[in-house]
């Protein structure tokens, strides 16, 4: 066969094994595997969790429309300045290094639920007609709130869903992707506005459905692979751990973030995400513990200690556009150092309005080894370059 015929994924298999083979993949350390070895040896001795990587924060967000940003400034100025941020598409923040995404879902399952936003409405301003059509078609609909806050990179989950997973395949080697979903269902803020629908256990199926649409099984990191043949999903992480960098290297992980209510509807009867696509927000002592997220400053102990148990956490470098308008380095550097493996920000890149804020791995890496979890084995080396 030549090289011609390979895939993308099957060529990186083929020149990782090659490398593989002159180096010391049983090394105390990444240093001593041989030279050009470091990232065999971490794929072949590192596990998914111990890693830190940066990712971004509502990551379909647009800016909103002009005219309704004048309105929410003059009715509520405090919710103005924080809804004031946006991101470029969804592939431009995989291609610069982001490795975590958030998506927030609203469920549609007859369609056009959110396909006339009353803020236009409010505002004299026309709908386009591509938005109604897309908004029109039945399924999960990604935005941030309605009829405020609905300018997306992509208008449906299932097209978001294509677009990283496009993305994936054409870089196998890819650090593993986290993918964190809040699943809204809030009443509508303005008169004549839209409710949310509920997300009962109904609606958590369509979202796995959707997803699986997308993904085939050995392209996700799922609770069942992690579980295995441990009685529940935390003893699988405390006991034995995550699947191997080199295994979830080119695969997605999804999580559901959310309060117990909706944690308890994605569950059902289930006690530990049996069947499941996705991971979820639970507490340490919960038998389907494997992700948290922690979001605060304040929450510095307590994700070093999930980390170092063997849990996966998610936390922010900012939010409200706060840090970003002060200049304030704080919490971004607090989020590097807590342990946490993927760390979310606004602010990947500079909003030059605001300052020059920023939260990037240093020396434009894109993923390295953890601070809490494998400094003595791969301490500051390059996971993903």
């Amino acid at each position: 066969m030549t090289t011609k015929a390979l895939s993308a994924a099957a060529l990186a298999v083929l020149l990782a094994a090659t490398v593989s083979n002159a180096c010391d993949l049983h090394a105390p350390d990444a240093a001593k595997a041989g030279p050009g070895c470091a990232q065999a040896w971490m794929d072949r001795n590192l596990r998914m969790n111990d890693i830190l990587t940066v990712g971004t924060h509502n990551s379909y967000k647009q800016a909103i429309s002009p005219p309704i940003m004048a309105l929410l400034k003059a009715a509520a100025p405090k919710v103005a300045l924080g809804l004031d941020y946006h991101h470029p598409p969804l592939t431009e923040q995989l291609d610069d290094g982001a490795r975590a995404l958030e998506l927030d879902l609203a469920y549609d399952p007859a369609g056009g639920r959110f396909a006339h936003p009353v803020g236009m409405k409010m505002t004299g301003q026309p709908v386009p007609e591509d938005y109604v059509a897309a908004m029109s078609r039945p399924g999960l609909k990604v935005l941030h709130v309605q009829d405020i806050d609905f300018r997306t990179s992509c208008l449906a989950f299932v097209d978001c869903l294509r677009i990283i997973r496009a993305w994936s395949l054409a870089h196998p080697r890819h650090t593993p992707i986290l993918i964190t979903m809040n699943t809204n269902d809030e009443k509508a803020h303005f008169p004549g506005g839209t409710d949310e629908l509920p997300f009962d256990e109904k609606a958590y199926d369509a979202v796995d459905a959707e997803i699986a649409s997308v993904f085939p099984r050995e392209a996700l990191v799922t609770p069942d692979q992690v579980r295995g043949r441990y009685p529940t999903l935390r003893d699988a992480v405390l006991k034995h751990g995550w699947p191997s960098l080199g295994a979830a290297r080119g695969k997605v992980l999804f999580a559901v973030d959310e309060q117990a209510p909706h944690i308890a509807a994605y569950r059902g009867a289930r006690r530990s995400l049996e069947g499941r696509l996705m991971f979820v927000n639970t507490d340490e002592a919960s038998p389907a513990g494997g992700y948290i997220t922690l979001n605060e400053m304040a929450d510095g102990q307590r994700i070093a200690a999930a980390v170092k148990a063997g849990y996966i956490v998610r936390t922010r470098a900012d939010a409200d556009t706060v840090e970003a308008r002060a200049n304030d380095t704080a919490r971004r550097d607090a989020a590097l150092a807590s342990g946490a493996q993927y760390v979310s920000t606004d602010y990947r890149r500079p909003e030059t309005r605001f300052s020059t804020y920023q939260a990037r791995l240093p020396g434009g890496a894109i993923t390295v080894c953890n601070p809490l979890r494998a400094p003595e084995r791969c301490a500051g080396m390059t996971v993903e370059p």
